[in-house]
């Protein structure tokens, strides 16, 4: 049984909890929402909380009201709370204790604390002051580019975290964006990406970010060699056309080569960096710097509802104990991601690089392996063409698959029209709604084919609408979430070393198709590697 050190200086275990006890007795025998009169409007009425514009509704998870008061107690043996207060207060919370690790401190919550009542905390402060100088340097250039009107196209170029956040967060907000501004994203090192994405542009007008945290990450400074060849070619100066975002001191942070450097901080992890100038430089140059501000304000508000001790206003804390619910008790190995919006159509994406590069972890905080299930497997796709898709698993495969549904009242844009007695968006949360009680109740037929197992839970997320600050305060809600889900597990939920073996690997096989081209340097001997290259050579 592994042993944890936590941040209160208490010594912890998530198996040894009694509330971890308890709530393994009642997972023998959990809620059946499909047994008559146990799913009704009276439980969809109670079973609901708010904060930040969204109402949560869980009334068709597999939970009763003792379910939940363990789940609080669950939390509270961990210090879930406090350990969110110090996180936010700017304490070091990256570490594996005993092990050499990152050593440090989580404040991407200061990002975005520009708004009423900032943490008085003496580090936060220190961060929130930092983050926003970056943030009026940011106004100010695009204040710039706005007068002088040269750039029609931005090019982001990045990946991972520098990609998936940031394109999530345009696709949602392109309705504010300006006609005469589009954006273009370059992640992959697939050369077919490049080909496809500037054949149509005119590079006079094409603006280019280049985001790197190291400075050093082989899809992005391969990409941006690239596009420098490119601009070279056309007699562009490229130092005129091209801004880096990336930490003080690495190799992109050279101002003879760009028109302009926004810093990143070793206290945002990459995948947490999104509500930066890495996510907020693309929003201010398509939709301006007003809206970037109003998604600022929303994640806020959402960052402070995580410090709530009620339940009921504390979204991201309800999130993650359902969560954890799922996977630890009833033994749930995915979670679902759907949102009924197209505009949230890259939302899954992101979640799932934040949620498993998160809590993919097997060893604790003091390196010892874990005798729980920890982070689930993320997928997703906008509803309701997932229903067209994948639900057929959900609603009658043999693994039961949770899900997170996402709605919001009113479309983005207003233009619908009623077909049929209903308008489309009337339409859309029908389907919404009818497939959380589908799930839950199940149907009971004698042809098994046509019967359904029911006890598939599922909870919503619903708000007026998809606007920059209910897009800000989703983004900090799952932030938040997968933050308490590892303080809860007592894992680092901020570290990413998973991803490094296969980038050591890659460097070897680059080595040896280098010396395919006469480059010597670098290359050895790499058997296996030589093996598979082999096979390139029979097509």
């Amino acid at each position: 049984m592994t042993m944890l050190k936590d941040v209160t200086g208490s010594t912890l275990s998530f198996n040894a909890c009694k509330a971890t006890q308890k709530l393994q007795e009642m997972a023998k025998a959990p809620y059946d929402l499909t047994k008559e009169g146990n799913l009704t409007p009276q439980r969809l009425a109670k079973f609901t909380a708010e904060a930040a514009g969204y109402k949560f509704l869980y009334g068709t998870e597999r939970v009763t009201e003792e379910t939940m008061h363990a789940l609080m107690d669950l939390a509270g043996e961990m210090h879930a709370l406090e350990k969110m207060e110090k996180m936010q207060a700017g304490e070091i919370m990256n570490f594996i204790e005993g092990y050499p690790s990152e050593q440090r401190q989580v404040l991407h919550t200061a990002l975005r604390d520009f708004f009423d009542h900032p943490n008085p905390a003496k580090a936060a402060i220190e961060a929130t002051q930092t983050a926003r100088k970056e943030a009026e340097k940011l106004k100010a250039f695009i204040s710039k580019l706005d007068k002088d009107n040269r750039f029609t196209d931005l090019l982001i170029v990045g990946i991972g975290g520098s990609e998936l956040g940031p394109k999530a967060q345009y696709e949602a907000l392109k309705f504010h964006q300006k006609p005469s501004r589009h954006v273009h994203f370059i992640g992959n090192v697939d050369p077919d990406t490049i080909a496809s994405t500037v054949r149509d542009l005119h590079l006079k007008k094409v603006l280019v970010v280049v985001i790197s945290k190291t400075g050093g990450t082989l899809e992005t400074a391969t990409n941006e060699e690239v596009l420098r060849a490119l601009f070279k070619e056309a007699g562009i100066k490229a130092e005129e056309h091209f801004v880096a975002i990336t930490a003080k001191g690495s190799p992109m942070d050279d101002k003879k080569k760009y028109a302009e450097i926004f810093h990143m901080w070793d206290w945002v992890g990459g995948r947490f960096s999104s509500s930066s100038c890495v996510g907020g430089f693309l929003i201010a140059f398509a939709c301006g710097f007003d809206t970037y501000w109003d998604f600022l304000r929303g994640c806020n508000a959402m960052d402070k509802a995580a410090l709530q001790k009620d339940l009921n206003k504390n979204l991201p804390l309800l999130g993650a104990l359902l969560g954890i619910w799922n996977r630890n008790f009833l033994k749930s190995v995915i979670l679902a991601v759907i949102p009924y919006s197209q505009a949230l159509a890259r939302y899954p994406a992101h979640m799932q690089q934040v949620d498993m590069e998160s809590n993919g972890k097997q060893v604790d905080q003091q390196g010892q392996l874990v005798d729980f299930e920890t982070g689930p497997i993320i997928f997703g796709e906008p509803g309701t063409n997932a229903q067209h898709s994948f639900y057929q698993l959900i609603h009658q495969g043999t693994t039961p698959v949770p899900l997170e549904l996402i709605g919001f009242k009113n479309s983005q844009f207003g233009e619908d029209r009623i077909l049929h007695g209903t308008t489309s968006q009337e339409k859309l949360l029908s389907s919404l709604f009818a497939q959380s009680i589908a799930l839950a109740t199940g149907q009971k037929n004698e042809n098994p084919n046509k019967a359904f197992p029911g006890n598939r839970p599922s909870h919503i997320l619903l708000a007026r609408q998809l606007t920059p600050f209910a897009l800000g305060a989703l983004l900090s809600y799952v932030e938040n979430k997968i933050a308490f889900q590892g303080f809860i597990w007592g894992i680092n939920s901020f570290d990413q070393e998973g991803v490094q073996l296969g980038k050591t690997v890659a460097n070897k096989i680059i080595a040896r198709f280098a010396a395919q081209h006469g480059e010597t340097a670098g290359a050895q001997p790499f058997p296996l590697g030589d093996a598979l290259l082999k096979h390139l050579e029979t097509l």
